[in-house]
């Protein structure tokens, strides 16, 4: 009898364990194009301070690099314009302005004051958005998710994950490139188009930047995912522009494979001697170019190994997939 209970305990706890199932396809377009990227924040980022009648007001009052604004006087912002705004029509020249810093609200009094032309300042250097060019990774041609960088979006003055609220992704054309050296990664210089808009934002995660493509599904073949059981060392291409909007492929060979991290999978080096000539190697705007091995896609371009700029690492396909369905 006792030997049943236990028997029916472990049945029960079998079915209730929760598992996670993941949607994607197991045939997904690969991408390559360059993207612009454009991601707006949660609250308004202090990036910054400056002066206001030879004092920093800003930081004084308290403020630090990094502190999220959400409200003034306990009215929401939610951007910039919503910030100077709520300035502009304050009838004091003290206000109260929430933030968040390190997950936890805080409130903090800032005494305004006028510069020379008469006009209220804050001494606070804010931004609301990120604006930049990358590499799609990938559209699941079920599901019109797409995955594209490979890795976060992050705020260069604080050095921390953007935390956004939502954003686009649209065309771009890359325009030149400035080569990377040794001790300097290179980059893509492209020109956009906001107005053409290619799909939406809705998460900035560790494995990427993923949302919902919106405009026709590209004619590249769809191409079978690569499972980490699948890659191994040796030949295999990354897929990318170098010029206008012209995707292409370029060969690298596979080093090492690492599934301890969480990001730096896959390791290669840059063998194709018109890439090399053309780029020094990899460079920035190549996040998230497609890695193709054996007629699969294995993996997304993330990082340039800066002192040996012929090398970089990827991530696994499969996880920036299941990233895009959570």
């Amino acid at each position: 009898m006792k030997i049943k209970n236990k028997l029916l305990k472990y049945i029960v706890l079998l079915f209730i364990i929760p598992l996670n199932v993941f949607a994607y396809s197991s045939y997904i377009i690969p991408g390559g194009e360059t993207i612009g990227i454009e991601v707006n924040s949660k609250g308004v980022l202090v990036v910054g301070f400056y002066k206001v009648n030879n004092s920093y007001i800003g930081r004084e009052a308290g403020f630090l690099v990094g502190d999220k604004i959400t409200k003034i006087n306990n009215k929401e912002v939610n951007g910039v314009s919503g910030l100077l705004e709520a300035i502009n029509n304050t009838d004091t020249n003290t206000v109260d302005i929430t933030i968040i810093r390190d997950n936890k609200e805080k409130d903090i009094k800032l005494e305004l004051q006028k510069d020379a032309d008469n006009i209220l300042k804050t001494g606070l250097y804010v931004k609301d958005e990120i604006t930049g060019i990358g590499t799609l990774s990938y559209i699941d041609p079920e599901t019109k998710i797409f995955g594209a960088l490979g890795h976060e979006i992050i705020e260069k003055t604080t050095a921390k994950k953007f935390e956004i609220s939502d954003g686009i992704i649209f065309g771009a054309d890359v325009i030149s490139i400035e080569k990377s050296d040794s001790g300097s990664a290179g980059e893509k210089n492209a020109r956009y188009d906001k107005t053409e808009v290619l799909g939406t934002i809705n998460g900035n995660e560790i494995s990427g930047v993923f949302g919902s493509y919106t405009s026709n599904l590209s004619d590249n073949k769809k191409m079978a995912v690569g499972e980490i059981k699948d890659i191994k060392t040796g030949n295999a291409t990354i897929r990318t522009v170098i010029k206008d909007n012209k995707v292409e492929d370029f060969n690298i060979n596979v080093l090492k494979i690492n599934d301890s991290s969480d990001t730096k999978n896959i390791l290669f080096e840059v063998t194709d001697e018109r890439l090399l000539k053309e780029t020094g190697g990899i460079v920035q705007g190549m996040s998230g170019s497609p890695i193709i091995q054996d007629n699969k896609i294995i993996g997304a371009v993330t990082h340039v190994i800066v002192n040996e700029p012929t090398k970089g690492y990827g991530i696994f396909i499969t996880t920036m997939l299941k990233e895009g369905e959570n």
